[in-house]
């Protein structure tokens, strides 16, 4: 009886500690890709708003940024606004409370963020480093990214929540590209690869990862819920 009594309020406790655990593993990693996004797009906005055009690139993209300068801003400023406000379209807390405000966050992250910095961007890979290899990999992510943008859009006009939420998930794995381009970057510049070597990979590596986890993981369990 003794051992009975002592081994209830332990299983007790286990179960409240799983419990947090459950609670605090999303929110935690939903404030680090906030900050990881938040870090990305300040800094973007930092070089773009205050240096000349292309003085972080490599040198022999700098004449190419300078000779389309127009589109090269639009890409930058539009994602930037993408990859702040993105990681709040998936706050259920924000999508309960104020749900007129969610839905206005959204049609800016949609309009002004993915469907300006899409076209941009699908722009700007015609000439991007690296050769025909680099190009096909941004213009892919370019078009998928408008692809996903545009279909989370039409499934929530078409009241489809469960649609436009994989659709959403896709679509912001592929924003979240721009940090991991960077976090691969700093680790081929670790490495001491040669910018020519690795960046053509990196036009690919930043973002298919991205998708294949955002399917097979959060799309999954979504799925399952349903």
């Amino acid at each position: 009886m003794v051992r009975t009594t002592k081994s209830a309020p332990q299983v007790l406790s286990l179960s409240n500690n799983s419990q947090r655990m459950v609670t605090l593993i999303p929110r935690a990693s939903w404030w680090l890709t906030l900050l990881l996004c938040a870090g990305v797009a300040g800094y973007a906005l930092w070089v773009y708003g205050t240096m000349p055009i292309g003085v972080e690139v490599h040198p022999d993209m700098q004449a190419a940024f300078e000779r389309n300068a127009p589109a090269v801003y639009s890409h930058i400023f539009a994602s930037s606004i993408a990859l702040i406000l993105g990681p709040f379209q998936f706050s259920t807390r924000l999508r309960k409370r104020l749900p007129d405000l969610h839905r206005w966050m959204g049609r800016i992250y949609l309009l002004a963020g993915i469907f300006v910095g899409g076209l941009a961007g699908l722009y700007i890979a015609r000439f991007a480093y690296g050769g025909l290899v680099t190009s096909v990999g941004f213009s892919a992510l370019a078009i998928a990214w408008l692809f996903t943008g545009a279909m989370a859009y039409l499934s929530i006009r078409n009241r489809d929540v469960i649609a436009h939420r994989r659709w959403m998930i896709r679509n912001f794995s592929l924003t979240f590209a721009a940090v991991t381009l960077r976090i691969y970057l700093a680790m081929f510049f670790a490495a001491k690869v040669e910018f020519g070597v690795f960046y053509p990979l990196l036009a690919w590596l930043c973002w298919v990862p991205n998708l294949l986890v955002a399917e097979w993981l959060f799309n999954d369990r979504l799925l399952k819920r349903g």
